[in-house]
């Protein structure tokens, strides 16, 4: 990203692949091959190769792949369109070759870039820009940390980052949507921040190799000035579960670089409280659900266990979706530290040369 500017706005290119004279596609369902070829053939282009490779040619400009393309998109399943790679343009030498089809992306993603799934364009054409929301000690309401949530402008209507995430992971993109919501994050809030915290949000599926994929977020902080203790990581539950080994190892990067981590949208079951144990994170975040299912006796016992849970692997707590005094008191009492939600102030950009536009109330 170019700009650093606190509040500046930033379009970003994404590479929409066009027209393509060659195309290859591999997969070790030969079923499935068979019968992309069998469709390319009815479409007139010339088909080549081996049982697990097609080689398929096109000497009408194009037309000819894109009109395979969409009648691919019809007559397969998502299941059959993730389960082939597709490399387009391959280069002649046989190591890039091979280099290619060895980062090759699937029909799926392919599909997705090329306008296939039409939502693409959401992405390809919006500008992003983070905006924040206060984090506030309970004890009194002082303001200790705020949380970046990426954001959209497409034609003059904001996108949430919900939506962007999941554009861009059907496209392919959630590695560099990820890395962009991180470095915006701290671009947008570098001029103001102080001595607050900030809280960022981060899949670790987006991180395959953190010593590479976090070098550029490591420089975004130091040339704005944060110290690295001052960035909490979050991330969310759901996704912290799907692969604890790999988790494990980003996590283990966030904090040689001296960053913080949070666990986010914790809820209160075994899984929630096998995996405080297992990631010990720095910072707890109790889910939106659960803390506004209070006063319900059910959700106090299930925050008392999250919150016991935390301060035993010494890690603050976070309530989450706190939009009345009642609510705040009810959290305080059970024991969470910290509160975010619109009682304290929502979600807002920054002004120029101040702190974001959302304010915490006196109390």
């Amino acid at each position: 990203m170019a700009s650093t500017d606190g509040g500046a706005r930033r379009r970003e290119y994404w590479h929409v692949p066009g027209h393509v004279g060659r195309v290859l596609l591999a997969t070790s369902d030969g079923r499935l091959l068979a019968e992309v070829a069998r469709t390319a053939r009815a479409l007139g282009l010339p088909v080549s190769g081996a049982s697990d490779l097609l080689d398929i040619t096109d000497e009408d400009g194009g037309r000819g792949v894109d009109r395979l393309f969409r009648r691919l998109a019809r007559e397969l399943t998502t299941a059959e369109a993730e389960d082939v790679r597709v490399a387009t343009d391959p280069p002649t030498d046989r190591a890039a070759l091979a280099a290619r089809l060895l980062a090759a992306p699937t029909l799926a993603v392919e599909l997705a870039r090329r306008g296939v799934t039409v939502e693409i364009g959401l992405l390809a054409e919006a500008e992003l820009w983070s905006a924040y929301q206060p984090i506030v000690r309970l004890a009194d309401r002082a303001v200790v940390g705020h949380e970046a949530l990426l954001r959209g402008l497409v034609d003059g209507r904001e996108v949430g980052g919900g939506d962007l995430f999941f554009v861009a992971e059907s496209a392919g993109w959630l590695a560099r949507l990820d890395r962009i919501g991180r470095e915006s994050a701290i671009a947008g809030a570098a001029p103001w921040l102080g001595d607050a915290a900030l809280f960022v949000n981060s899949h670790p599926a987006a991180v395959l190799r953190p010593e590479v994929c976090l070098a550029s977020t490591e420089q975004a902080l130091h040339d704005a000035g944060i110290e690295p203790g001052r960035l909490v990581v979050e991330v969310g539950e759901v996704s912290a579960a799907a692969d604890r080994g790999h988790l494990l190892a980003v996590l283990e990067h966030h904090r040689a670089l001296g960053w913080r981590v949070a666990i986010d949208d914790v809820a209160a079951g075994w899984s929630s409280r096998s995996l405080l144990t297992a990631v010990r994170p720095d910072v707890v975040k109790l889910g939106k659900p659960l803390v506004q299912a209070l006063p319900d006796e059910g959700a106090r016992t299930m925050v008392r266990a999250v919150v016991e849970v935390a301060h035993r692997i010494g890690a603050l707590v976070v309530a989450e979706g706190v939009e009345s005094e009642q609510v705040a008191e009810e959290v305080a009492d059970l024991g969470a530290d910290l509160g975010q939600g619109w009682l304290f102030g929502r979600p807002g950009p920054p002004v120029p040369g101040g702190t974001p536009v959302s304010r915490v109330p006196a109390r």
